[in-house]
């Protein structure tokens, strides 16, 4: 099997050295960038499987280039920074950053947040997740229905049965709109009576609470207003 390959960027040359080595030693292969567009350039002329991200760099910082790498792919980012501000870690989770660890950072806490995270990755597909009988995949979203877990971006959320079920339920309709009393009935098995608009809407709060990065401006399961909701359709 292939060693797996790290990319490590931080200005701080010797924080590079000191957590390339420690990767090696664990078996790793090691690429080193100093800013954000040695990182982005690293990434394409490498296969790389996991990036530990340094914030604040000349030239791009942490941020900018973590912007740039989601446009275009999921390889795992985890963030390693001594910036630990509440909206800080806020900000590079919302751009889309796998984890934050702050600095200094303890080196069994990393390397065991680094191999959980390659896991992730590789179990659920890589860069391009695949559908079967037992997955269901929609952009970031994969949905096992062996398993009856739900991945968000290569990181296990955890959903109660029904929310399980209506996300379940929407992920087979990708793209159509169903009005609250067709959830319920769906999901509940029984027949819709006057109270069940509320029932489902706070059930779809909570999944989006829990699937969606800004939960106020839903990227997956949207309002259709006057109509219902419906779950948008990616490649």
């Amino acid at each position: 099997m292939d060693k797996q390959t790290i990319l490590v960027v931080d200005d701080n040359k010797e924080i590079v050295y000191s957590i390339s080595e420690l990767l090696k030693h664990e078996g790793y292969e090691v690429v080193k960038a100093y800013d954000g567009m040695e990182a982005l350039k690293a990434i394409e002329e490498h296969k790389i499987d996991l990036i530990l991200l340094d914030v604040m760099m000349p030239k791009m910082n942490g941020l900018s280039a973590l912007m740039k790498l989601r446009e275009k792919s999921r390889i795992p980012v985890l963030i390693l920074s001594a910036k630990t501000e509440e909206s800080d870690k806020v900000s590079g989770l919302t751009l889309g950053a796998d984890d934050y660890i702050e600095k200094p950072y303890n080196p069994t806490e990393l390397m065991a947040r680094v191999k959980a995270h390659l896991r992730r990755y590789h179990v659920w597909g890589g860069e391009n997740p695949k559908a079967s009988d037992d997955k269901i995949v929609n952009g970031g979203l994969v949905l096992d229905k062996k398993q009856c877990i739900v991945m968000v971006e290569g990181r296990e959320v955890r959903l109660t049965a029904k929310e399980y079920k209506i996300l379940e339920f929407f992920m087979e309709h990708p793209g159509q709109v169903f009005s609250a009393e067709q959830i319920y009935e769906n999901v509940w098995g029984e027949e819709a009576c006057f109270a069940v608009e509320n029932t489902v809407m706070v059930h779809i709060r909570h999944i989006r609470e829990k699937i969606e990065i800004d939960a106020k401006n839903p990227r997956y399961v949207k309002v259709v207003w006057g109509i219902g909701y419906k779950m948008e359709k990616f490649n």
